[in-house]
């Protein structure tokens, strides 16, 4: 008897694990394409992050040069003037140089403190920021003189309560022996009355200004008187 040939039974191959492994495909290069897209997004934004940063300080750069570029009058005449800058153990003495100074008492307090910024002859010697401005210079009738400097003298100020009487007496000195007819200064900050120089020197008063009658040498601080 013959027995009947048995058939192996076919199996078909689901469909289904090639369904999943092509969306696995799919969402491998769509997530290779988001990453992408995201790099190049980042680029272009920090991109754009360094030219604006560049702009800002090429802006900065130029006003500073414009608030520091010498200040000429038709009255200015050569003369020597005192200006005072540091001299060792936090203390200030006066060293005479040829400036350019005019009649104008305003115009020439702003000369003097530029002076003072810019042309210290070492940079042990300096009392103010190098990236200090003058803003602005006002005498009032009472003989009151309202110096405004730029943020710089704050913010690039050297941290320590001795820093801050050098510049404040620094200022205050080189005015004094200058300038007829100043009595008392005010200091502003951007056009701001502020608390405190950098954390220490009291700016909501005046300092006293008085025009020297004896020698230089030994600087008294110059002191500050409330309102």
């Amino acid at each position: 008897m013959i027995e009947p040939e048995m058939n192996e039974p076919e199996f078909q191959e689901s469909p289904q694990p090639k369904k999943l492994q092509r969306k696995g495909i799919i969402a491998i290069a769509i997530l290779a394409i988001a990453v992408l897209i995201g790099v190049i997004s980042f680029r272009g934004i920090h991109d754009r992050m360094k030219r604006l940063a560049k702009a800002q300080v090429s802006d900065e750069q130029a006003r500073q040069e414009i608030l520091t570029q010498p200040i000429s009058t038709p009255t200015d005449v050569a003369v020597k003037a005192k200006i005072f800058w540091g001299a060792g153990d936090d203390n200030i003495a006066p060293v005479e140089i040829q400036l350019p100074l005019s009649a104008n008492p305003a115009e020439r307090a702003r000369q003097l403190l530029q002076a003072l910024i810019s042309k210290a002859p070492t940079p042990g010697q300096r009392t103010l920021p190098a990236d200090t401005a003058v803003l602005g210079f006002y005498i009032l009738p009472d003989g009151t003189a309202v110096a405004d400097f730029s943020e710089a003298i704050s913010s690039e100020m050297p941290s320590g309560i001795l820093s801050e009487e050098m510049a404040v007496n620094s200022i205050a000195r080189t005015l004094e022996s200058n300038v007829a007819g100043l009595h008392r200064l005010k200091v502003l900050i951007h056009g701001q009355e502020v608390e405190t120089l950098a954390g220490n020197v009291d700016l909501t008063g005046f300092f006293d200004l008085n025009p020297p009658t004896v020698s230089q040498n030994a600087v008294p601080p110059a002191k500050s008187a409330r309102r």
